[in-house]
């Protein structure tokens, strides 16, 4: 399964880990220096929720961002359950 927000989708984004070494300059030293740089990815935080969608009567099952709960709490789940239909999104 996708690792894909279903409402605001948010997708693993990708960037580097560095490895750094030194001592600070503000600690006296010559400052630090990257010596090293790996290639990672940045996973959306994302959970199953289970919603109630009063509309149909019934529970809807979708893999959302923590953001993306909060714009639902905002705008509601109608709301969002319509404007992803429109998008031609199945819920």
């Amino acid at each position: 399964m996708s690792k894909v927000c279903q409402v605001t989708g948010k997708k693993p984004s990708y960037g580097y880990k560095y490895a750094i070494r030194g001592i600070a300059k503000k600690k006296k030293g010559i400052g630090l220096k990257v010596t090293g740089k790996t290639k990672r990815r940045f996973e959306p935080n994302l959970v199953r929720k289970k919603l109630w969608f009063a509309e149909e009567n019934r529970f809807i099952s979708l893999r959302l961002s923590t953001s993306a709960l909060r714009t639902i709490d905002r705008r509601g789940v109608a709301a969002v359950v319509r404007e992803m239909r429109a998008e031609g999104k199945t819920v």
